[in-house]
């Protein structure tokens, strides 16, 4: 009888998984949908499919969002080892030369917030490159990337001043980040938070507030994206913020705010020019990242490769 039944059960299909795994992901069918190239009727099919099959329902739906249930949660699990496992197998025989290890470079920012997912989905499809990742300030990653201590390294630069070598992934905007409902940007002097020298942030914001006659202060000094965060989520201080770091706790301010304009700047990736296969391959999957980033600029943090 256990015999029979295990006959007759049905086989999950990877490319309906995939479509799963990413509507777990983005939250949205829509968004999924570009994800795996097809089209939302087309999504919407898949999972109706999948959830007959398997008797349940997988997601909770509503106007604004789409989450898992609790056997959505479950699956969700199952389907990310069936679709890793798939890669694995599939690249021992498709591109059995695609192995190594990569010397990636990054900012704080970037390094924290988008390159973790960006990683991860490019281990499910080579998992016979490990990439080792480095993070420190973008003159310094391009420094390594010169003394080829390091493959590729992605970088913040300047609008209009893109180091050569080196090619744009990503222009973002520039924006002054303050607690919701806070009023550290009110005060006088102006109490600021920025990185430490050499981050294009500071030289930016520094500057504009210079030109601007807008009197201020240093008031919170870290290294890292998260110090900044903690100083505005506390509204000890403004900090200058890409914009898509800007969360639902925080405020974007600007001209209408009595704070200068920080216009743009640019996200570039360096390769080192006598780089193997292997970091092209990851210098490939950024570039593909990077690219549906910006038409989707607001999806930053979820990543779709």
């Amino acid at each position: 009888m256990n015999l029979l039944m295990r006959q007759t059960l049905p086989l999950l299909e990877l490319d309906i998984l995939r479509t799963f795994v990413a509507i777990a992901e983005t939250g949205n069918f829509t968004t999924a949908a570009e994800t795996v190239h097809r089209t939302p009727s087309a999504v919407s099919m898949q999972i109706k499919k999948l959830e007959e099959m398997l008797g349940c329902s997988l997601f909770r739906r509503d106007a604004r969002s789409v989450v898992l249930t609790h056997q959505g949660e479950v699956l969700l699990s199952y389907a990310r080892r069936l679709i890793a496992l798939s890669n694995e197998a599939v690249s021992r025989f498709m591109m059995p030369e695609m192995n190594g290890v990569v010397r990636l470079g990054a900012p704080d920012d970037v390094g924290e917030l988008i390159l973790p997912e960006v990683l991860r989905r490019f281990a499910e499809t080579y998992p016979s490159i490990a990439v080792n990742v480095s993070i420190e300030t973008s003159s310094t990653l391009r420094r390594a990337v010169a003394e080829r201590r390091l493959d590729l390294a992605i970088f913040n630069a300047t609008d209009g001043t893109l180091p050569v070598p080196g090619e744009i992934l990503l222009k973002e905007q520039l924006v002054w980040a303050g607690k919701n409902c806070g009023n550290a940007y009110l005060k006088n002097p102006l109490p600021v938070s920025v990185w430490e020298e050499g981050c294009i942030w500071r030289a930016r914001a520094l500057e504009e507030l210079s030109q601007s006659g807008r009197d201020f202060r240093v008031a919170y000094f870290c290294a890292h994206h998260m110090g900044q965060r903690a100083a505005i989520r506390a509204d000890l201080a403004v900090a200058p913020l890409a914009r898509f770091l800007v969360g639902d706790d925080m405020v974007a301010l600007g001209e209408k705010d009595g704070l200068p304009d920080l216009g743009h700047y640019l996200i570039g990736l360096v390769v080192n020019e006598e780089a193997e296969a292997p970091a092209q391959a990851v210098a490939d999957y950024i570039r593909s990242a990077f690219a549906r980033m910006e038409r989707r600029p607001m999806d930053m943090l979820q990543v779709a490769c």
